[in-house]
């Protein structure tokens, strides 16, 4: 096979692939693109290589090589809707399964710092709850969990049964990155991908639902963040 008619049936395979491409949704699109364009780097280069344009070729291979390698973290590092949902605060990470509905948690700071919260026991949780009374936000974060984990917690005898009931929301403003994180979203989201990811959410979190009335406030806050950019 001739050199022209190798290049000339990758033109048209390229063609072809463009119009396949048209007509998919935009989200779909972007992530065929960031792995299809060093691919189709990486073909064109091989295709120069096996003709004798190695000057061209190998460079353009090392090229995608690299392209591929980015655009590979760059996926691993994007939260996709469905995955995860964070809610982070000075004294934990808390992370909410969207799709299990399960919760657990990394503590930031004090005496259980490094640890997971379902690594630790109910008497080690009874104390990071007291350890944390000095900080609203993640006091009610822990809470949030601890309902889940053990509902009955607050009947211990050195507990309050009214703790969490009310717990204050952060006074702080939630940037954007935060409230992506919250409804578990990618970066750029649309409207009605952060309304759905709201509403999935809010499903597990409603106070009414027996979830958490702190969540709850965290989730409508980020949706509040993200409608406004549409606006």
């Amino acid at each position: 096979m001739s050199a022209i008619s190798i290049l000339l049936g990758g033109l048209l395979l390229l063609i072809a692939v463009g119009g396949a491409l048209l007509a998919v949704k935009p989200a779909v699109l972007a992530n065929v693109l960031r792995l299809g364009v060093p691919a189709t780097l990486g073909l064109v280069g091989l295709l120069l290589t096996l003709i004798g344009r190695g000057g061209l070729g190998v460079p353009l291979l090392a090229f995608a090589v690299a392209l591929f390698a980015r655009a590979r973290r760059a996926q691993r590092a994007t939260r996709q809707p469905g995955g995860q949902s964070y809610v982070r605060s000075a004294a934990l990470e808390m992370e909410l399964d969207l799709d299990t509905g399960e919760m657990n948690g990394l503590v930031l700071a004090g005496s259980f710092e490094g640890q997971e919260l379902d690594a630790l026991d109910r008497e080690e949780l009874v104390r990071l709850h007291t350890e944390l009374s000095g900080d609203p936000e993640s006091l009610g974060l822990l809470e949030a969990y601890l309902d889940r984990r053990i509902p009955d917690w607050r009947s211990g005898p050195d507990m309050d049964e009214d703790a969490g009931l009310g717990a204050a929301q952060s006074s702080g403003g939630m940037t954007e990155k935060e409230a992506y994180e919250v409804l578990g979203l990618a970066a750029g989201a649309s409207e009605a991908e952060v309304r759905e990811a709201h509403r999935r959410l809010m499903k597990r979190m409603h106070p009414d639902a027996g979830g958490s009335a702190f969540l709850a406030g965290r989730i409508n806050a980020a949706k509040d963040v993200l409608l406004r950019r549409h606006d």
